[in-house]
């Protein structure tokens, strides 16, 4: 039995000590607060010292428990005793000084502590790479077990390119075949891709397998395309990528797009349209039914600001379904239904079973056909609120898009209640933006309209926009309201629509440039940016 004499007084000192404490006034605390402090620093230091024994050396497995029990009562003197008799049997058997390697001890402890505090910190910083399931990558590429020290340099390597595009903000990771031996990976950051590095075709198909194989597709297949999808974490965030492949001439081509995390809390005032354009939209969105077209070219941002609307809906008083293909982020109080065409999911089909499901919110991620297009339009008569997305140029060429796919001319003009477009410029870094260096000509023509070139500004270069100039997005929007006026015009039908194919399109980016101009005089973005966005 172990001798828990001493141990047993010093704990009946220190509640004898705070139960004896003198009052010191009336406010005073009934015990010695100090004494308290230094009783709860010998209890987690006894525990800490435990946890010391059980991981270390210097007592034997057979003599843990013992040990264990009498360091809780003893705190660090057991430690203190074994360190100093192994010091000695060292000493003895190295002919070093006492103190030398007492001091040595000392060191490689403090060593070790460091250690833990830097692996357990790693730990949180590191990101992994997970299945759609929560599989870690390491476990689904090697069955549990890395095979090796070239498998373990791969999924490193895989998890660093992924790190590295988070980091960077990028939208898309491209990985292509350069030639027969090298492959080139790009990031997509703020809608412009940039390569990053070249490495060895070799390495590159390892490494293309091994985001294959954490997306749930089929290794061996190379030559059909095929679609998948992953997810990182890096302490508590959760990202979620989407990813499709194709066979291409060299080799396998990649492509990962980073979802948007952030979208479920996405407001429209986030994105940087104007507060007279939000009104209008506002206004439409509050109306119990009616349809409102997104529309604008790949990665202008649609999706995003279809998400920042379905935000300003109170959804716990109206029910919101969407169809997405696929589903970008999750949506809280929201029902979301993502296309599977493999199980004969369309868009069609799921927009037919949703209206018996009493919705007041429709959501559709894009129109693609006629009869989805018709479906949408017909929901939006019968006392539902439809918002959809479709990939045109502008708004004219959004309605001849919808004529030329056969929806009549009646059912549009009825169904649509605004349409619009849509573009993404390029946000100046405010940390190393500089005045614009304009011509003569620029100064007098802005002279002219009163307006200050002082304020007009031009990208720079840092570390903070990784020297591009450019930090973020800001979007541009052209509104078109279906008025009753303009619902007389589209009822027209070949007339209206001759009409939209001559002029739409070029009134449509006038009125985009003008937006994109109250940007740049507000120092939001560069002339330069403006033009090649819009021309």
């Amino acid at each position: 039995m172990l001798d828990c004499g001493p141990a047993l007084a010093f704990v009946s000192t220190q509640v004898e000590g705070l139960v004896s404490a003198p009052c010191l006034g009336a406010t005073a605390l009934p015990f010695d607060p100090i004494r308290l402090v230094l009783l709860i620093a010998w209890i987690y230091l006894g525990m800490y010292c435990v946890q010391r024994i059980q991981v270390g050396a210097l007592v034997p497995a057979a003599y843990r428990t013992v040990a264990s029990v009498f360091t809780l009562f003893t705190g660090p003197t057991l430690l203190l005793i074994l360190a100093v008799i192994e010091a000695a049997k060292k000493s003895r058997q190295s002919r070093r000084g006492f103190f030398d390697v007492l001091g040595e001890q000392v060191r490689h402890a403090l060593a070790g502590i460091q250690s833990i505090a830097h692996r357990s910190q790693e730990n949180e910083e590191t990101l992994r790479l997970l299945d759609s399931s929560g599989r870690p990558m390491d476990e689904i590429y090697g069955h549990g077990q890395v095979g090796g020290h070239e498998d373990a340099r791969i999924l490193d390597r895989t998890e660093t390119i992924v790190a590295d595009a988070l980091e960077r903000r990028a939208s898309d990771i491209l990985i292509d075949p350069k030639d027969e031996s090298a492959y080139t990976i790009r990031l997509r950051i703020d809608g412009v891709l940039r390569l990053t590095e070249e490495l060895n075709a070799e390495t590159c198909r390892a490494i293309v397998n091994s985001i294959k194989a954490v997306s749930g597709m089929d290794i061996a297949e190379r030559r059909r395309p095929q679609d998948g999808a992953f997810l990182a974490r890096r302490g508590d965030a959760t990202y979620s990528f989407r990813v499709a492949s194709a066979g291409a001439l060299n080799g396998e081509k990649l492509s990962i797009r980073v979802l948007n995390k952030d979208a479920g809390t996405t407001t429209l005032d986030s994105l940087g349209i104007s507060s007279k354009q939000q009104v209008v939209i506002d206004k439409i969105m509050h109306k119990p039914s009616g349809m409102i077209l997104i529309c604008g070219p790949t990665g202008s941002g649609k999706t995003t600001t279809m998400y920042a609307m379905l935000n300003a809906i109170d959804r716990f008083e109206r029910n919101v379904i969407t169809v997405e293909d696929p589903i970008e982020a999750v949506l809280p109080e929201t029902s979301q239904i993502e296309i599977n065409r493999r199980a004969d999911i369309t868009f069609a089909k799921t927009l037919r079973s949703i209206l018996r499901q009493d919705p007041d919110v429709i959501c559709i991620g894009e129109i693609r056909d006629e009869e989805t297009a018709e479906i949408a339009l017909r929901a939006s008569q019968t006392g539902h609120l439809v918002l959809a997305t479709l990939h045109c140029d502008s708004n004219a060429t959004a309605l001849v898009r919808l004529l030329d796919l056969g929806v009549s001319p009646l059912l549009l003009s009825s169904g649509l209640s605004l349409v619009m477009s849509q573009r993404l410029l390029r946000c100046l870094c405010e940390n190393c933006k500089q005045p614009a260096a304009l011509s003569d000509s620029q100064i007098a023509q802005l002279r002219q309209k009163r307006v200050n070139h002082a304020e007009i500004f031009e990208a720079g270069q840092c570390k903070r926009c990784d020297r591009t100039g450019f930090f973020g997005r800001t979007a541009i929007c052209d509104l078109l309201v279906i008025d009753e006026q303009v619902k007389a015009k589209i009822a027209q039908g070949q007339s209206f629509l001759a009409q939209l194919k001559a002029e739409g399109t070029k009134q449509g980016r006038s009125k985009l440039r003008k937006q994109g101009m109250k940007k740049v005089l507000s120092g939001v973005t560069g002339f330069k940016e403006l033009k090649r966005v819009v021309g």
